[in-house]
């Protein structure tokens, strides 16, 4: 490459100006979206740079800027350091994975957003220096001047021009128009872009969920590497050229080719610039998926050191099956996918002698295993069944949690419905307890009342058109205690005359099938955010994407605005929908958080009443086991997905090798 040539020395695009002409006030930013300027603002001073020893080769070379050329003008400072000298760090961090999908893994796990959570869950800039919010729904977000993309190219508010006008607006990329995270009844916002450095989103009511929708595990991306998908992008390339491309991938039309290059929270294009700490440099599929790390990452300690200090992360891949063997093994320096807590024994005695610790984290799901009864399936007869109330009332109610919770959970969890967790401002311990408590007796009555009253010969119920009731509980098949609490959920349904039966698939096929109204029930983790704030977006507790698994076409018809799915509004037999509906649109107009908390007591409350979602038992401790070689890995956290982002939120790209214990060398097999 020749000096006229590389990224990292072009001069930035000119860029559009305009915007919408909109008063620059400063708003004042609710407490649960207070920025840590601390942590960014340029006054801090910023500790003199180091190079990281691994990439001082290439900067010798010329194949690389010196890292204060790298770097943002102010990148941001973490309050950590490494107990390393300043020019050593790095090896390789060693983690399992059930598929070579698990690449996406590492989009999470890295948590470079534009804002993101800290660990008191308070939004704060990462991405951006910093940004402002004015009366709940203008947004102005200030980027990092001179930050790059890990291919060395500016990133500035070209990259959000592209995602809005060229992808959000286009109709032959987003058929269904911008992410409904981003319309606020149906509106569009506003955007503009007044300089290289400063874009503003603006709608005439407040939008609240915007900003946690950046924050997300898997986010709200409203900005792309505008300088990588033009060449796949037809208003931008040559004709030719783009067919020929679209011909070589094997794709249908450039649209697809552009879908199949962008696909960033999948994590598998190798050549797609990233803002992550670690970029992928293994073409999948691979046993062994290497990521090494991006040597334009925004983010130092607090004495100058470019993070992340650990220069790859290699993703074993193996059979999800053998994955605790192969911690148990040594295999893994960190490691809490495909663990479970019924694993902890096992592992526990290996720890010592492989060199590993063996960590309890809380988790932060609103029930360690939910049953989800499908409101949307397509068997007219069951259909009509599960939308009955108390037959869902019923199937609860015949659970003996008790036991689940000593036969399989050593007796450490907490048995109860999927509601939110005693950390949360919205615990209440009668919803936990709502139709959860083990009563046969009050089941069967329920059953009778409803007409379920026929029988066959051994003891099943029969459906009203004769066909005895077996219910189909479908899983993943990914977490063993899934299909453990079945079985036993299996014995206590055959006493008030249901019978259950397991089908194991693959995620895909399974999410597909729920979609698709073939599968009656199914069983999952329960909500995702356990520990919900006033600020936090109550869209698990209504209808609102085609990824909800007790009524999916429902979500599916809020998140495509009313272009796919079912209305549930239109769904007599099941009226609390509408004012859950109602309630969540409340929510997104409110400007007071006495507003919001009262919107998500409600919505708890009927939620628990109506038992969409059959919890079994919370509270259980995810495991983590870390390489007694890692430091910086917290001793106890919460293991969530979203907010969270599992390991994200403590920023693993702090997490180092002890300099006194030998590190992995970076690109040595595991």
């Amino acid at each position: 490459m020749t000096a006229q040539t590389r990224p990292w020395e072009t001069r930035s695009r000119a860029l559009r100006a305009g915007g919408l002409g909109l008063c620059l006030f400063l708003a004042a930013i609710p407490p649960a979206l207070a920025q840590t300027t601390s942590e960014i603002a340029p006054s801090v001073g910023i500790p003199s740079l180091v190079e990281p020893a691994s990439l001082a080769p290439r900067v010798a070379k010329g194949d690389l800027p010196p890292v204060a050329e790298r770097l943002p003008a102010s990148p941001r400072v973490l309050p950590v350091t490494s107990s390393c000298p300043k020019d050593k760090a790095g090896g390789t961090l060693t983690t399992i994975g059930g598929s070579a999908k698990d690449t996406r893994l590492l989009a999470i796990y890295g948590y470079a957003r534009l804002v993101g959570y800290d660990e008191s869950y308070r939004i704060v800039p990462d991405i951006l220096e910093r940004f402002e919010v004015e009366d709940g729904r203008i947004f102005t977000l200030h980027l990092r001047k001179g930050m790059r993309w890990s291919d060395g190219e500016p990133f500035t508010s070209e990259d959000f021009r592209y995602f809005w006008e060229d992808m959000a607006l286009n109709g032959e990329i987003a058929k269904f128009g911008p992410p409904a995270e981003l319309l606020v009844d149906g509106e569009k916002p506003e955007v503009g872009f007044p300089d290289p450095y400063t874009v503003r989103y603006a709608w005439a009511k407040p939008n609240p969920g915007f900003l946690p929708s950046l924050a997300a595990a898997v986010p709200v991306d409203i900005f792309r590497p505008a300088h990588y998908l033009r060449k796949y992008h037809a208003r931008y390339a040559e004709a030719a050229k783009l067919e020929e491309r679209v011909k070589k991938a094997g794709q249908r039309n450039w649209a697809a080719l552009h879908f199949k290059k962008d696909r960033a929270q999948r994590n598998d294009n190798i050549d797609l610039p990233t803002l992550e700490p670690w970029m992928l440099a293994t073409e999948p599929p691979s046993e062994r998926l290497v990521f090494k790390r991006n040597p334009f990452f925004h983010r130092v300690d607090a004495e100058g050191r470019q993070l992340p200090y650990v220069d790859e992360v290699a993703l074993a891949v193996s059979n999800s099956d053998l994955i605790p063997a192969k911690v148990a093994s040594g295999d893994s320096d960190l490691q809490a996918a495909y663990l479970s807590f019924s694993n902890y024994p096992f592992l526990k005695q290996g720890g010592k002698r492989q060199g590993y610790e063996v960590r309890r984290w809380t988790s932060g799901k609103g029930s360690h295993v939910t049953l989800y009864p499908n409101l949307n399936v397509t068997d007219p007869v069951w259909r009509d069944l599960v939308r009955k109330a108390d037959f869902r009332r019923a199937l609860s109610l015949a659970i003996n949690r008790d036991d689940i919770n000593r036969a399989i959970f050593y007796g450490l969890a907490s048995p109860g419905a999927n509601t939110v967790l005693p950390g949360s401002p919205f615990y209440d311990p009668a919803l936990a307890a709502s139709y959860a408590q083990y009563d046969p007796v009050l089941a069967g009555r329920l059953l009778d009342a409803l007409g379920l009253t026929a029988r066959n010969a051994e003891g099943l119920r029969l459906l009203p058109d004769g066909r005895e009731m077996r219910i189909v509980v479908e899983t993943a098949g990914e977490v063993p205690e899934q299909t453990d609490v079945l079985e036993l959920v299996r014995d206590d349904w055959r006493k008030v005359g249901i019978g259950l039966l397991i089908r194991e698939s693959q995620r895909e096929v399974f999410r597909n099938r729920i979609k698709a109204g073939s599968t009656l029930m199914s069983v999952w983790t329960g909500l995702d955010n356990g520990l919900p704030t006033p600020m936090t977006d109550p869209e698990e507790l209504a209808p609102s994407s085609a990824e909800q698994l007790q009524w999916p076409s429902f979500g599916m018809f809020e998140e495509t605005a009313g272009t796919a799915g079912e209305n549930a509004e239109e769904i007599a037999d099941l009226p609390d929908l509408k004012r859950l509906l109602a309630l969540r649109d409340e929510w997104r107009l409110a400007r007071d958080d006495e507003t919001r908390s009262r919107v998500w007591r409600e919505m708890l409350a009927m939620n628990a009443s109506d038992v969409f979602s059959i919890g079994i038992v919370s509270q259980v401790d995810q495991i983590v086991v870390v390489s007694d070689r890692l430091r910086n890995v917290p001793e106890r956290g919460v293991y969530n997905f979203d907010p969270g982002a599992f390991f994200g939120i403590y920023k693993p790209d702090t997490f180092h090798f002890a300099c006194d214990r030998p590190a992995k060398v970076a690109g040595s097999t595991p």
